[in-house]
Order: structure tokens, then sequence, then C-alpha cells
């Protein structure tokens, strides 16, 4: 595939606002490839939980569009890694996942990745890596030869390593070794550049120290901004299950980011669409609900097709704007004397009956009607459907 050299498109790709920081230098990354050399560029992710969200889509659609500029690019999985458990702005150490959990967690990306990536490219398809291909062959004797390289004064600059001495909390001698091994992922692949979040630069550091040690070898960090709430600073995790998932089927991720607060519509739009960024600030004048709408439909467009992003704005609309009811209700069954809070409770409607009560006083239940319930001991006589919250119906059956 021949590598594309347009200044203009480089410079947007580079200049959308999702690049925080390159190392060592920018102006130097963009001289290579503006100059036609083919670049080996990375990005890793630990397979911690079944499911990627919108801050790894950020970061993936960004190494999809290096990928067409006729670039070598590489998703690796970190299957290896992950049974230790990055360190990064961790306040402890994760929990260890077993080889099954890590195989469930791959299987179920494999069809996420999917959605992002041209994989039928015959020409330069993108390229999926397992990183216990080379770790797991490691030595005793290569881990202590490559942990020599670094200092424990280099490791412990880490930040969240110096928030856990201020704390007395403990750190394990394999969280030390997260980012020396990590950091030979570069080598066994020989690349030119990883991608990754800010959050992943210290890891990315050690990967560079390592190239260029034992290879001679220069390597390029593109650091991405995380992808945060304005306001809260709070970020989608597959760890803590918050944000908007890959898993989610088209109507569901429609109506996921609808539900997302308002100011989260910037960062969607530069992050996950490619819209023109000189059309922002245009569609952000048109109002929340109808910018968001709008970005809505954008990614769900680019992850699962025109026809199915048309088919889940229409079907949001006519339940969330135009007072109809989805098609596919959760129905529960008060059987055996079972309290209507307690249903809801065991069917992962809501989480507790403190939960329940704070929805009532607040008027967030409602019946087929529109009718407000305002009893917590409310038990409906006969089959009926609630609307809990914004987005949540349910049909109670009754006998």
């Amino acid at each position: 595939m021949k590598i594309i050299t347009n200044q203009a498109r480089i410079e947007e790709i580079f200049n959308r606002g999702v690049v925080a920081e390159i190392l060592p230098s920018k102006t130097e990354l963009l001289d290579r490839l503006a100059k036609g050399e083919k670049l080996k560029i990375y990005f890793g992710l630990d397979p911690t939980a079944g499911t990627l969200h919108l801050g790894h889509a950020q970061n993936l659609m960004f190494l999809e569009d290096l990928r067409q500029l006729g670039h070598e690019v590489i998703v690796l999985i970190g299957d290896f890694t992950a049974r230790i458990g990055d360190p990064s702005d961790r306040q402890a150490a994760r929990p260890p996942l077993t080889s099954e959990q890590i195989k469930t967690n791959v299987e179920s990306w494999l069809g996420q990745l999917k959605l992002l990536f041209n994989f039928s490219d015959t020409k330069n398809p993108p390229k999926l890596l397992y990183n216990s291909a080379w770790l797991d062959s490691l030595t005793l004797k290569e881990i202590i030869n490559l942990a020599a390289n670094f200092t424990v004064q280099q490791l412990l600059e880490r930040d969240m390593f110096v928030r856990r001495l201020a704390d007395h909390a403990p750190i394990y001698l394999h969280e030390f070794l997260y980012p020396v091994l990590q950091g030979y992922d570069s080598v066994a692949m020989e690349v030119n550049a990883e991608l990754c979040g800010t959050d992943q630069i210290f890891n990315a550091l050690a990967g560079r120290t390592l190239l260029k040690r034992l290879k001679s070898k220069e390597k390029f960090i593109i650091a991405l901004n995380l992808m945060a709430n304005p306001k809260t600073g709070e970020l989608m995790s597959k760890s803590r299950g918050t944000g908007v998932f890959l898993s989610s089927p088209p109507n569901e991720m429609y109506g996921a980011i609808m539900a997302e607060p308002d100011e989260m519509i910037e960062p969607f739009y530069v992050s996950c669409t490619r819209l023109p960024l000189a059309d922002k600030e245009k569609l952000l004048a048109l109002g929340p609900r109808a910018a968001k709408a709008a970005v809505a439909l954008e990614i769900v467009k680019r992850i699962y097709g025109e026809a199915a992003a048309g088919a889940a704005e229409a079907a949001f609309n006519q339940t969330f704007r135009d007072g109809g009811l989805p098609e596919n209700i959760l129905e529960i069954n008060l059987a055996n004397k079972t309290s209507l809070v307690e249903a809801l409770i065991t069917a992962h409607v809501i989480d507790s009956k403190s939960e329940w009560r704070r929805l009532i006083d607040e008027g967030a239940v409602r019946d087929g009607e529109n009718n407000k319930i305002t009893d917590p001991s409310f038990a409906p006589a006969e089959t009926k459907v609630l609307k809990i919250g914004k987005h949540r119906f349910v049909k109670v059956v009754v006998g």
C-alpha cells in the first residue's frame, strides 16, 4: 500500500485536539510521516474486562487513521501483562486475573475491534498480536537483565507509588515488573512508535529505554488525551464498568451517548467522530439535545453503519421524544408476594431500597399513563409498565 504523505491530511489527524504530547519531538515525527517512511506503530490493551469503551475507541480510531495513511499498525493484546495488572493510577494492586478470565475477555474484544478496523484489507491489514507470545518464554535470567536497565528510584517516581508510600499502602514487587515487561513489548515487535493514553507515558518510556539500549533504535511516543468529563474529570473505565461501551448494540449505544452529561458532547465530537472541526461550534449552537443527537448518530454510524444508526435514532426518538415505548421491555413477575422494590433489585433495575426512595422523592417513577408514583411501597394491582428515571422501562406482571 502506498504511503500517503499529504501534509494537510497528516495535520488534520494530529491537530484534531486528541494528541497531548509526542516524544521526543512532534516535528521529527511529522517530518518522517511526510517523507513517506513506513512506520510500525502499536497500541496495547490489557484485557482486564470484557468490553471496551469510547475512550478506547478514540485511540483505536486514531490508529486506524494512521493505518489508512499506509503505515503498519498493531493492536497488541496484553494477555500476559494482564496477569500482573497495570499499577497506573491505582491506589491498590489489581486483583490477579485467571487465564480463563483473560481468554473470555479477549474473545469478547475481538468482535468489538472488528467494528473499528478493516481487518479484511488485503494490502495493509491491521495486525493483532498477543504479548504472551514473547513474554511467556522469557527466562528468569532474561527478566533480571531487563530489570537491570532501571533503578528502584526511577520506578518509585510514578505518581501512584508516591501516593501509596504517603498513605503507607503496600507496593508489591510484581508491580515494579509491569513497566519493564510492557517495555519489552516494544523490543519484541521492534516498533517505530507507540500510541498510548497520557496515563501510560511512564510505561511507554520504559519501552523507549529498552528499545534504545537493546536494539539501538529510537521510538516515538504518541500520547493521546484521556477522554474525561471536562467538569468532573471522571474517566470511562472498563474495570469499573462506567462509560459508553463498544459491546452495546446500536440502540443501546445511541441511548447511552444521549444519557451522557451535556458537557461530553464536545469530547465525543472531537475524539470519536470525524466530522470537520470547523463545523463544531455551529453544531454546539443548535443546543445540547440536537447537538448530542447529531454526535450520537455519527458515532453509531461509524461503528455500525448508516442503517443501524438511523434505526437507533428513530427508536430513541419514539421512546424518549415522542412518548412511545421501547420494543423489548424487561418483564418482572410479582410472584409469591414479592414486593415491587425487591423484584426491581433482584432484576438489577435498581441497586437498593434507598435508590428507590430517592427516585420516588424526585418524581422519577411513572406508570404507562405518565402518572407519577409517589408511594415507595407502591404495589400495582394489575400488570403495568413503569418508567424509572429517564431511560429505564419495566413491565411489572401481576398474577
